[in-house]
């Protein structure tokens, strides 16, 4: 199992950090979410899509999770 910036680095060519990019918040698992990042949605708390195990986006959506992009 890799980092989530690993893996965004290797997928995209670059790391997450752009300083044409606002940041959102951090997310209640503690990363760091950009406007225009998908998060998961649950309450008062938000997750970031990328970081989330299948099973676990599963879970979230079940318990009444939604969708949405970081603004």
């Amino acid at each position: 199992m890799q980092h989530p910036m690993v893996e965004r680095i290797q997928r995209t060519g670059y790391p997450i950090y752009s300083p044409r990019r606002q940041e959102y918040g951090t997310d209640a698992l503690g990363n760091e979410v950009f406007s225009g990042d998908q998060i998961l949605v649950f309450e008062d708390e938000f997750f970031l899509v990328e970081t989330l195990m299948n099973e676990t986006k599963e879970a979230l959506e079940v318990i009444g999770a939604t969708y949405e992009i970081a603004q």
